[in-house]
């Protein structure tokens, strides 16, 4: 079995939440999507699944920090400029949080974050993998 990786977030509204990724390119897998969760797809090998509170609470203790704070930095990756900007315009439409770090443009590398509308941090990136090395 291929490696892959299920990202679980806690939400606040689970079918704003939903409505969200699915603007901005994800899509729901709705084997694994009930009233508690939504499995959203990004790739062959990223899943995203978004959680109720109480459901996020069956998974851990822990307390869910607030929208205000970060604990991690979620990054993809893009084939190209556009479609970096693409994703951004997509989250700000959506109650999204463009921008909330500044704009990285190196030449060889570019980035833009946003924040969606539970305070989750992604950054969309690309990356000329041959002008990188040098």
């Amino acid at each position: 079995m291929p490696k892959k990786i299920f990202v679980n977030l806690p939400v606040t509204d689970l079918p704003k939440a939903m409505a969200f990724y699915q603007a901005i390119g994800f899509e729901n897998n709705p084997q694994f999507t009930d009233d508690t969760a939504a499995c959203m797809v990004w790739s062959e090998a990223i899943f995203v699944m978004l959680l109720t509170h109480d459901k996020w609470r069956t998974f851990t203790k822990r307390p869910i920090p607030p929208a205000t704070s970060s604990e991690v930095l979620l990054a993809i990756s893009f084939d190209d400029i556009a479609a970096v900007d693409t994703i951004l315009d997509a989250a700000a439409a959506f109650d999204g949080a463009p921008d909330i770090n500044a704009k990285q443009d190196y030449g060889w590398m570019y980035s833009r974050s946003f924040a969606d509308p539970d305070g989750h941090v992604w950054e969309c990136m690309w990356m000329d993998m041959a002008a990188a090395g040098a």
